[in-house]
Order: structure tokens, then C-alpha cells, then sequence
């Protein structure tokens, strides 16, 4: 163990010793690696400890080419991390229950590394979904997604991404570029546009798959990690995405209106506790229910330039981005 990594978990723990307990993943392209830390002495038994190792500074032992640090998924990755600590710093202590995040308990950073301390959400009682996903579970995320989006809407995301999603037109310039659907690709700047310009902006979480959601053992409870794309945007672009993570093309068909009713029942609900300035809670459903399938074609839109074969791009993607294409003015 790294002597700094020990002496942060200690100053930030008070634990009197650390015990590195195994790696939970690495992170993508050997940027480092996500580990549980057991300690003794101090209030808690166990912490996670995201530590990023940026490429071409650090050990490149997980095969990440050199020549690659300093080009622009570098620079979108380093600015990433720089994002999610501010997250965990500044925004996250504003989550409650009902939109649960990991408490952070110490972080630090410089251009070589970052670290970011957590609490042991295992320890707390919650687990990845390792199975296959039940409605119930969809459920429990799209009140978690809910009030994520009422408790942040209208806030400027000072420090965040201005434009929240990994796959934010401005940032990925080269998958737009190598996009073979032309009709698509023509149609990227509206999409963007449209999005960005929504009403009732809000925060969102950027990478809401399924996999970044952990469940209490009861089911009854759900947290949300990882927080690198989070920022300011359309909250159509969370829901879209995670129903994308959950389903095959005949489910997200079958269930597309009452996934839609699911969250806008907890969103006007949780905007009614937590937003009693917004006096029209229906005109927000109003307002976003039509964009649900521009933030999906949007996606869609992404995978076209970044994986064509992905399993994603099924006909369901394709006829609502067809039906959105339509829709486009002149």
C-alpha cells in the first residue's frame, strides 16, 4: 500500500490501521482501480477507495498505451475525476434518502492522481443487482431518479459538467464525425440543441445504468455511484439511458408508458416536497414527457459513431429516432 494512500484513510478515518482488502474493478482504460480498505481503531470497519492513476505519469501497468495521455478522451477523462470530487465535495451532502449517495469522507488530487474516500455502501446493507433485474428494482430507481431531478432542478452546476452524459455531442467529436447514418448525423446539433435547451433543467447523473445502482437486502432502498459525467441537463437523458440499461428492444416497447408514468408519479410527488416554488408540477411532465424520445434518439445518436454493433441499436432505438427525425422542423 502506498504510504499517502495510508496516511489519508487514517487522517480521514482516524483509523489507527489499514488493511487494503482486494480491488472491487479497475478503471476504464487503467486509470486505476476501485478498492475496499479494512480498518481497526476508528469508526468504521471498511471504506472504498476510488484511486486513479492517470496514464503516462503513473504506472501504466494495465497495458494503457503512453501516447495516448494528453489526447481528448484523455483530457475528458482527467476532466472526469476533477468533476466527480467536486461532486463529492460540494453537491453530494445534499442527497438524501430517497436519492442516496455514498458519503465521502476525504479527498485529494494533482495532476498525477486522484483519490476519493467513501463510505462502504456493502457495509451499510447494499448490493449490486447480480441477477436478472425485476421490475420492482426499475422501480426503486426511477424514485431514485425522481428525486435526484426534483431536489437539483434549476440549480447551475458550479463545478459539474456544464452538459451532463459521457456522450455529450461537444465531447465526442470523433464518434459524430465517423457516424454512417447520415440522416442521424445531420440531425446531432438539434438533438443537442433541443436538449439543452429544455425546460426545468436539473443535474443529471450522466451514467445512470443499472450497474450503478446497489439495493438494500429488503429491495425497499436504493444508492447510486459513480459521478463522473455528472451535470447540468435534460432529466429525459437520465431516464432514457437507464431504461436503455435495463431492457431488450420488446421490453422497452412493452413497458415504455408505464415506465414514463412510474417517474413522473414520483417526480411531480417529490417536487411537491421539495420544490413548493415550482407551483405547476404538471406543466414539467407537460414539458418533458415529449422529449423522452429525443434523449433516447440522442443515445442512439452516440452509439451510431461509437459502436454500431452495439446491442443498444435495436429497431425500438431506431423507430424513435425515426419518429424524432420526422418531427424536425424544415
Amino acid at each position: 500500500m502506498d504510504s499517502h494512500v495510508r496516511s489519508l484513510l487514517v487522517a480521514c478515518t482516524g483509523a489507527e490501521d489499514v488493511e487494503r482488502a482486494g480491488s472491487l474493478q479497475s478503471l476504464w482504460r487503467g486509470y486505476g482501480s476501485i478498492d475496499r480498505y479494512r480498518l481497526t481503531g476508528g469508526a468504521k470497519g471498511s471504506v472504498i477507495v476510488k484511486h486513479v492513476r492517470f496514464p503516462g505519469v503513473a504506472d501504466n501497468g494495465d497495458g494503457y498505451p503512453r501516447e495516448q495521455a494528453g489526447n481528448l478522451s484523455d483530457r475528458r477523462k482527467r476532466r472526469s475525476y476533477e468533476v466527480e470530487t467536486q461532486w463529492y465535495r460540494q453537491w453530494a451532502t445534499q442527497c438524501d434518502d430517497a436519492c442516496r449517495v455514498p458519503r465521502c469522507l476525504g479527498a485529494t488530487g494533482d495532476e498525477d492522481e486522484v483519490l476519493i474516500v467513501l463510505e462502504d455502501l456493502a457495509a451499510e446493507g447494499f448490493v449490486p443487482v447480480r441477477r436478472q433485474v425485476s421490475m420492482d428494482h426499475v422501480q426503486r430507481c426511477l424514485y431514485w431518479l425522481a428525486h435526484f431531478h426534483a431536489q437539483f432542478m434549476g440549480r447551475q452546476p458550479a463545478g459539474l459538467w456544464p452538459v451532463g452524459t459521457y456522450w455529450h455531442l461537444e465531447t465526442r467529436p470523433d464518434e459524430w464525425q465517423v457516424m454512417n447514418d447520415h440522416d442521424l448525423k445531420q440531425a446531432a446539433h438539434w438533438l443537442d440543441e433541443t436538449l439543452s435547451q429544455a425546460p426545468y433543467p436539473t443535474l443529471v447523473h450522466g451514467d445512470a445504468k443499472l450497474a450503478n445502482f446497489l439495493f438494500s437486502r429488503s429491495g425497499q432502498c436504493v444508492a447510486a455511484v459513480d459521478f463522473q459525467y455528472v451535470g447540468g441537463g435534460c432529466a429525459m437523458k437520465d431516464l432514457a439511458y437507464f431504461v436503455s440499461s435495463c431492457f431488450d428492444e420488446g421490453d422497452c416497447e412493452r413497458y415504455e408508458a408505464r415506465l414514463l408514468d412510474d417517474y413522473f408519479t414520483a417526480l411531480k410527488s417529490a417536487l411537491r416536497a421539495r420544490r413548493p416554488d415550482i407551483a405547476d408540477v404538471a406543466d414539467v411532465e407537460r414539458a418533458l414527457r415529449p422529449l423522452y424520445p429525443v434523449a433516447w434518439t440522442d443515445f442512439y445518436r452516440f452509439l451510431n459513431g461509437w459502436s454500431p454493433g452495439h446491442w443498444k441499436v435495436h429497431g425500438y432505438s431506431a423507430r424513435l429516432a425515426r419518429q424524432v427525425l420526422a418531427s424536425i422542423p424544415g
